[in-house]
């Protein structure tokens, strides 16, 4: 499981290291996408696996579910983790989330999320405020 939110830089060449933390259990090969709220999604090459396959299951009858596939398989690409722990984020992920010099990695139970730092510290400002609402819509059906 993935916890805790690390800041990091990207270097010039697009490359930034993956929080230690995160390393031993994303492992030597990762799967990143295009997630919500603009930011990527790093999946383990299992958990990805996981993922591909609800997606597959899911009707192509339907228009939202042809979309949704559309974009988070379309944006996938297999990434490898150099010896020094550092990623390279192809320049289409890179665009999608704006990332500039300063990302932030935040874990998130099954995936890693990277996002630009400024829009993450914006929707993290945002979502606090939240918490508790949400917390009673998640307690009105029973997940809390």
């Amino acid at each position: 499981m993935f916890i805790g939110e690390y800041s990091h830089n990207l270097d010039e060449k697009k490359r930034v290291s993956l929080p230690k933390a995160f390393r031993k259990d994303l492992g030597k090969k990762v799967v990143m996408t295009r997630g919500l709220d603009n930011c990527l999604f790093i999946y383990s090459t299992d958990s990805w696996k996981k993922v591909a396959a609800k997606l597959n299951e899911l009707s192509f009858a339907q228009a939202d579910t042809r979309g949704f596939n559309r974009f988070i398989l379309s944006g996938a690409a297999e990434v490898e983790v150099d010896s020094a722990g550092r990623i390279l984020i192809p320049d289409h992920q890179k665009d999608f989330a704006g990332l500039k010099k300063e990302i932030v990695f935040a874990g998130v139970s099954d995936r890693v999320e990277v996002w630009n730092s400024e829009r993450w510290t914006a929707y993290k400002s945002r979502i606090e405020k939240q918490a508790d609402a949400m917390a009673e819509k998640l307690g009105e059906i029973g997940a809390l």
